[in-house]
């Protein structure tokens, strides 16, 4: 996998040569540059961002030092593209144009895979969150090019162009809150993203049951390791009686209990037809019917 990261502070990237992704890269499985947005100006100054249209606070990145950088990564000749014959009087985009592009990102109905050349993507945190699902799919991707935003954030009509442009286009938030600037939700999604990627990790069964993953995914389970009693905190007995099947039920009934009280958004949108006897019974005893298509609280 090839991965572009283009920043005012690339040098902020050098932590992606520690650890598990550090490894990846010296064997070879993934590509990472970082890439200076300020290579791409031509003022003396290297300004990278102008006061917005319309007034107000803050400065809002030139959609003309993006464009440049682009093309250029991207391998595309500058074009003018057509005005949108949905945008409203006011020139904004009307209501349903908006969504399908804005909201791409948030398909539930895309494929397992990306499609193929380059996929582009910029953090905003206006945007559909990023998920486990999405990290999927884009671990299947040749080619990401990531764009961190910074002040106020990038000129609306980069993505804009960019889709136009025929380009995969994604803009996703990491979690409703704002970041100073895109190389932090940059970082998690990188490693989100490659983490997946096969002979990444030491042992890739170690991301099968984690959270979020999986068709009928759940919250992971409590994880303990030796002594079996540490300050007076004893291991559940279950996890030393050698019953594999026992321990498997255990874990299992916990991963239901412990999404049901944080995330039980996540037990309502299971497939019942994909739950056993054991599982519909530890989700009844939790107040939930499951009788339908996804459970339902009584």
């Amino acid at each position: 996998m090839k991965i572009d990261i283009v920043s005012v502070f690339p040098e902020y990237f050098e932590v992606l040569n520690l650890s598990l992704l550090g490894k990846a890269q010296e064997k070879g499985l993934v590509e990472v540059t970082a890439h200076n947005l300020r290579d791409w100006t031509h003022d003396v100054h290297h300004s990278v961002d102008d006061t917005p249209v319309g007034g107000g606070a803050g400065m809002v990145m030139k959609p003309e030092v993006w464009g440049e950088c682009l093309d250029e990564l991207l391998h595309l000749e500058p074009a003018t593209i057509a005005s949108d014959a949905n945008e409203d009087d006011d020139g904004a985009p009307s209501s349903e144009s908006q969504t399908s592009a804005d909201g791409a990102a948030g398909e539930a109905d895309r494929a397992e895979t990306a499609a193929p050349g380059p996929v582009l993507i910029f953090p905003n945190p206006s945007a559909p969150l990023f998920t486990q699902q999405d990290a999927t799919e884009l671990s299947h991707a040749d080619h990401l090019l990531f764009g961190c935003g910074r002040y106020e954030g990038y000129d609306a009509r980069i993505p804009r162009y960019y889709r136009a442009q025929g380009v995969d286009v994604r803009e996703y938030s990491i979690g409703d809150y704002v970041l100073n600037g895109g190389e932090v939700a940059v970082s998690v999604m990188l490693e989100a993203i490659t983490r997946l990627l096969p002979g990444f990790m030491g042992n890739a069964a170690s991301i099968v049951e984690e959270s979020y993953t999986g068709e009928n995914a759940l919250l992971e389970h409590r994880q303990y390791t030796k002594p079996a009693d540490w300050r007076g905190i004893k291991v559940p007995d279950v996890l030393l009686s050698g019953n594999h099947a026992k321990v498997d039920r255990f874990r299992r009934d916990e991963a239901l209990a412990k999404t049901d009280e944080l995330r039980p958004d996540l037990i309502g949108a299971l497939d019942c037809t994909k739950l056993d006897k054991a599982d519909r019974k530890t989700l009844m005893a939790l107040g939930w019917e499951v009788s339908g298509e996804h459970p339902r609280r009584h």
